[in-house]
């Protein structure tokens, strides 16, 4: 959920997770991933300075439509706020058809951050339509995380401490099979409108305030594995990031909103 590459994954798993219940006996069907990817992405930025991460989730569904899950990853550099140095994200929502392939998705997302520093953990409700249009999976949605400390900004007055701020995504992702191979093409936009600062613990879901990241690549499966390549990147400039540095560089002083090609090996189950 977090990450672009995961949009790969979370693909991986929808199409899984459908087939499973098709064969699952009772209400309930359990399905889920696991990721090894070459960088971690959060809505085009690194999580992880440029360098692997290890993810994974699962996802209990109800027939009716409910479903409760998790997932967490490995960090390093920005976002990263102590203790394990891992994302752990719960979540649960309800997912209805419409009307014929149409189907509405609406839930809350939690970042947790396992042992990190005070006012990081934040809620996130989400509204996701997704469909066919023609040969092609779309899919539109909206994140909203109302006012809570963890996207406030910071500065060194007192005054600032304790300060609560919003976050806004609206994104969009379409992908699709080309005939007569089994390579998915995929494609991802996303906007942020948020917190354009140094929140408290010096890292923001929206750097800049306000920017767009976008996604193209593909999927491959090879058994039970998918193999997956996409290139991702923002229209953060440099002079726009200056003032986060060095906070928004990796280890050798680059920005971590660079365009990037990342890999990715999925398994789902």
């Amino acid at each position: 959920m977090r990450c672009l590459v995961f949009t790969a994954a979370a693909l991986l798993l929808a199409a899984t997770s459908a087939h499973a219940q098709e064969a699952a006996e009772g209400p309930f069907t359990v399905s889920g991933s696991f990721a090894l990817v070459s960088d971690y992405r959060f809505r085009g930025v690194s999580q992880t300075d440029e360098e692997m991460a290890l993810q994974g989730g699962v996802t209990v569904a109800h027939a009716s439509g409910f479903y409760a899950g998790t997932w967490a990853s490995n960090l390093a550099g920005w976002g990263t706020f102590g203790g394990a140095n891992i994302e752990l994200d719960l979540f649960g929502g309800y997912k209805f058809e419409l009307t014929n392939g149409v189907a509405i998705d609406a839930g809350l997302l939690w970042y947790f951050y396992p042992g990190g520093a005070d006012d990081t953990s934040f809620a996130e409700p989400y509204v996701k339509v997704s469909g066919t249009v023609g040969p092609a999976s779309v899919l539109a949605g909206v994140a909203y995380a109302p006012k809570q400390k963890a996207l406030g900004n910071f500065s060194a007055t007192p005054q600032s401490r304790g300060q609560k701020q919003d976050n806004l995504y609206i994104w969009g992702d379409v992908s699709g099979t080309v005939p007569g191979t089994p390579v998915i093409l995929k494609a991802h936009l996303g906007y942020s409108d948020g917190n354009p600062g140094l929140g408290p613990n010096g890292t923001s879901v929206a750097p800049t305030g306000k920017y767009l990241d976008w996604m193209i690549g593909a999927d491959v499966p090879v058994g039970p594995i998918t193999l997956g390549v996409a290139y991702i990147d923002t229209d953060i400039s440099r002079s726009e990031s200056a003032y986060l540095l060095p906070n928004f560089s990796n280890s050798n002083g680059s920005s971590i909103a660079d365009s990037k090609v990342v890999f990715s090996l999925t398994a789902a189950f």
